[in-house]
């Protein structure tokens, strides 16, 4: 089997692997919070993207070509710092909210540019090159896409209004 072939094995069992685990463990969890504990939960998952700047040390990769490396790297930086930096303002949620919409805009764009650059670069021909880096794209983008895609839709959908909440008396007059 070629390289070209495994990797793409590789890459969409990592979404599916993902997409069962998430719908089954951890979106029911993330339902179960107010919005704002959601979405900072996801954002804590975010801020390690800083790790993706792991791209551009010599050793650590092979020979990737500089336009998905550079691109993939900085890409990942920022958006773990503006996912950091929304858990910084958790407390000013106006800004909080901002940097929520952004390092999900930012870190969506950023995953659909390295998909981009990897394809028109022939990256998956050259897997091996990855080096102690295969797992990112494996088993850590596919939950990082997931994660964005329920965050922007939540931001998207309308705030549904609270119901109100009963005291006891209130409830056992409703019986």
């Amino acid at each position: 089997m070629s390289p070209q072939t495994i990797f793409q094995i590789h890459l969409v069992l990592g979404y599916v692997a993902w997409l069962l685990c998430f719908s089954v463990y951890i979106l029911p969890r993330l339902r179960s919070m107010e919005r704002f504990e959601a979405h900072r939960a996801i954002a804590t998952l975010h801020s390690f993207r800083f790790f993706g700047l792991v791209f551009l040390l010599p050793g650590v990769v092979g020979h990737l070509p500089s336009g998905f490396t550079t691109y993939t790297a900085y890409g990942d930086f920022a958006t773990g710092v503006l996912a950091l930096l929304a858990l910084l303002t958790a407390r000013v949620r106006p800004l909080f909210w901002l940097f929520i919409v952004a390092f999900n805009l930012v870190g969506v764009s950023d995953l659909f540019l390295a998909y981009y650059h990897a394809v028109r670069l022939g990256l998956p021909a050259m897997a091996g090159e990855l080096g102690s880096t295969y797992a990112i794209p494996i088993l850590y983008v596919p939950l990082l896409m997931i994660t964005h895609v329920v965050a922007l839709y939540w931001l998207a959908r309308p705030q549904s209004k609270a119901a109100p909440v009963l005291t006891g008396d209130a409830i056992a007059s409703h019986v």
